[in-house]
């Protein structure tokens, strides 16, 4: 019922789904972008849950707590406590934690911004390969497409180890989709 009323919504607004989505998957990292408005939020959520694609998102174990823990977890959100376990031991890296959430769930659609913020960047945040490398699961490239309306799954990229190559397969890929705010978008220079 959710995934149909989402459809509709995007579609009264004038908005098409693109469905690369492949159902077999379990587990990828998918990054979302450009990131370039509050809105890119709103179509993505909406083509995603009309997909059926139950995207989680990484958060600080603090926010897991009373009182906003329930909205938290509701919204997909998943506790990261980068505290070493014991006195003296090292903190684990990001990478690490997130890749290492793949081995406790089972169904696992990670939802990353790799830009990080709205404002334009030519360098993007790429831990989201290491971590698809690391836990050996595909990344799935979802966007907000403006010029076209369309939005949604476009592709599903598995990482083959060779970082250069890959990469500039993932930024061929979103130096075609058009933000809403084109001169706040960029894709990573360093490797287009």
């Amino acid at each position: 019922m959710f995934e149909k009323t989402a459809e509709k919504s995007l579609n009264l607004m004038g908005w098409q789904i693109d469905n690369h989505w492949d159902l077999n998957i379990d587990q990828c990292v998918m990054i979302a972008a450009p990131h370039t408005s509050n809105w890119d939020a709103l179509y993505a959520r909406l083509a995603l849950k009309a997909l059926g694609v139950n995207v989680r998102i990484t958060i600080k174990d603090s926010y897991m707590k009373f009182p906003f823990g329930p909205f938290v977890r509701a919204m997909g959100g998943i506790g990261i406590n980068r505290r070493p376990k014991q006195d003296g031991e090292a903190r684990q890296s990001m990478v690490e934690l997130m890749a290492d959430l793949f081995k406790h769930h089972p169904k696992l659609v990670m939802l990353v911004t790799p830009e990080g913020t709205r404002a334009k960047q030519e360098k993007w945040k790429t831990g989201f390969y290491h971590v698809a490398m690391q836990a050996g699961v595909p990344i799935a490239l979802a966007y907000m497409d403006y010029a076209q309306k369309k939005t949604g799954v476009g592709k599903i990229v598995y990482p083959t180890g060779d970082y250069e190559k890959d990469m500039a397969e993932i930024m061929d890929f979103y130096a075609q989709i058009h933000a809403k705010f084109p001169e706040k978008f960029s894709v990573d220079t360093r490797y287009h």
